[in-house]
C-alpha cells in the first residue's frame, strides 16, 4: 500500500480495522463488474472509504484484460487548446467506479454500470493495485464517466461527495 497520507480522505476499506461492511450491506468485494452493455470490465477488488462521511464512495476495479488490451491510443502530449489525454503505464490495471454508478444484482453477485461503457473503460485513467486516491484523480474519473458534458464544476471541499454518483 502507498503511504502518502498527504491531503488524503479515501482509504481501503482493508487498511480501516475498525470498519467492516454493514451487516445489512453486501460486501461485493470478489464480484464481477460488467458494463452498460453487458461486457465484463473485472472484477471489483477493494472499496474505498471516505472518513468524513464514513461511506463507501468507491469501488475499486481490477481492470479485466480486454479493457487493459482495447485498442485505445491516448494521446501522448498535450493536443491544440490544452486538451490532452493521458497514457496508462504497465502495472496500472485499476479503476474506481463511484458507488452511485454501480448497481448490484444480488441473484447473480454482479455489479453492473448502467451509465458506464467498455470503450469509457478503456480510455479511463487507471492506477497501480493500492493507490493513494487523491482529489485530482477522482475529478479525471467522473470527467470521464460523464462525457460528452465534460462538466468540471466539482466543488474542492467536502461537498464533493454530496454529488449524485456517491448516493445509492
Amino acid at each position: 500500500m502507498n503511504t502518502d497520507n498527504k491531503d488524503k480522505s479515501l482509504y481501503y476499506l482493508e487498511e480501516l480495522s475498525d470498519y467492516k461492511v454493514a451487516n445489512d450491506d453486501k460486501d461485493v468485494r470478489g464480484w464481477e463488474v460488467k458494463d452498460t452493455d453487458g461486457r465484463k470490465i473485472g472484477k471489483v477488488d477493494n472499496l474505498l472509504v471516505n472518513k468524513n462521511t464514513e461511506r463507501v464512495v468507491y469501488l475499486d476495479v481490477e481492470a479485466d484484460k480486454s479493457v487493459l488490451e482495447s485498442n485505445y491510443e491516448p494521446y501522448s502530449a498535450k493536443a491544440k487548446d490544452g486538451v490532452h489525454d493521458f497514457i496508462n503505464k504497465d502495472g496500472e490495471n485499476h479503476v474506481i467506479i463511484p458507488i452511485g454508478m454501480a448497481h448490484l444484482d444480488l441473484d447473480n453477485e454482479i455489479v453492473t454500470t448502467n451509465e458506464i461503457n467498455h470503450d469509457t473503460f478503456a480510455r479511463t485513467k487507471r492506477v497501480k493495485k493500492g493507490s493513494t486516491i487523491h482529489r485530482d484523480y477522482e475529478v479525471v474519473i467522473l470527467d470521464t464517466y460523464i462525457r460528452p458534458e465534460n462538466k468540471t464544476d466539482y466543488p474542492q471541499d467536502d461537498t464533493f461527495y454530496e454529488r449524485e454518483e456517491f448516493k445509492r
